[in-house]
């Protein structure tokens, strides 16, 4: 066996290998690949680099094939095996959506919702459509515990990976009943709970057809189905998705959606459309970007019919 890498050295080469692909965040990308192929948290990482420990020859060795690999563009989560998302760590790869921080805010309307519910002596009942790794679900769940949350995703690759998730979190919770898992369309799905839901929400795929991202790490790796929302301008899916929310809200309840940041207009009209909410407002992300459209489920709707 060789002898070892001093960290700071190693760090330093890693950072200028990744950046020189292009990566945006070469440092940060360095030391968690590191921690990964040492089997140690980031900040122990920063300490040895900090006292001068040198890195195993094996775990330089095993970094080598990582960096290879990210430099390739390949999406870090997918490399390091997981995502973070809120407080939790979930299981992602190939054929699913990964997690993003600005989801996050989007949860956190559908938690704060959930709470208040709680809050008032119910049992909130909340859905989440297009659930992918099953992130908003799990986080509404184990942050609003007095939740009944029910999940929904029709990709097979994507379910999968969501009931890895769920399996993992219960287990963690010690609750088997943490999440209820549907595979099915999120259009059609779950209409034993038509008109019984406090909140409903979701992150269905809205990319419109020619809008291709720009980042390999999302054109190349993100399932497709999880990007294109189909139609001209990427609001097909959406549509569907609101007119389900409509369908599954009690009056009064709460619907949540992302989207992207141009089509924010687009989002509101599509929720007006249906006659089925008020207060229908565009909210942002945590950097201040217009993400996310809420609207409340109207006791009637427009047509005159009862919810």
């Amino acid at each position: 066996m060789g002898e070892g890498v001093a960290t700071r050295d190693l760090l330093g080469r890693t950072a200028a290998t990744l950046a020189g692909a292009g990566v945006p965040s070469p440092h940060a990308d360095a030391e968690l690949l590191l921690a990964h192929a040492w089997g140690v948290d980031r900040g122990e990482v920063a300490t040895a680099a900090v006292l001068g420990r040198e890195v195993p020859a094996d775990v330089v060795a095993s970094l080598a094939d990582a960096i290879a690999r990210r430099a390739r563009r390949e999406p870090l989560q997918h490399i390091v095996g997981s995502a973070p998302f809120r407080h939790l760590e979930l299981a992602v790869g190939p054929g699913v959506f990964v997690p993003r921080p600005e989801t996050e805010e989007v949860a956190q309307v559908a938690i704060d919702e959930a709470r208040r519910v709680a809050a008032a002596g119910a049992q909130p009942v909340v859905v989440d459509l297009c659930t992918g790794s099953g992130a908003i679900a799990l986080a509404l769940a184990t942050e609003v515990p007095e939740s009944r949350v029910h999940a929904v995703e029709l990709d097979a690759d994507a379910y999968a990976w969501a009931e890895r998730n769920v399996r993992a979190v219960g287990a963690a919770a010690g609750r088997s009943d943490l999440v209820t898992l549907v595979r099915g369309d999120a259009r059609t799905a779950v209409r034993d709970l038509d008109g019984t839901c406090d909140v409903v929400v979701s992150n269905p795929p809205y990319v419109p057809p020619g809008a291709v991202p720009v980042d390999p790490e999302v054109a190349d790796h993100d399932p497709q189905v999880a990007l294109y929302g189909l139609g001209p301008d990427g609001l097909e899916v959406p549509r569907g998705i609101a007119a389900a929310a409509a369908r599954l809200l009690r009056a009064g309840g709460l619907f949540v959606m992302e989207h992207a940041e141009v089509q924010a207009d687009a989002a509101r009209a599509l929720l007006e459309a249906t006659g089925s909410f008020t207060a229908v407002e565009t909210r942002a992300d945590l950097t201040g970007r217009p993400r996310m459209v809420v609207g409340r489920r109207a006791a009637r709707d427009v047509a005159g019919s009862t919810s």
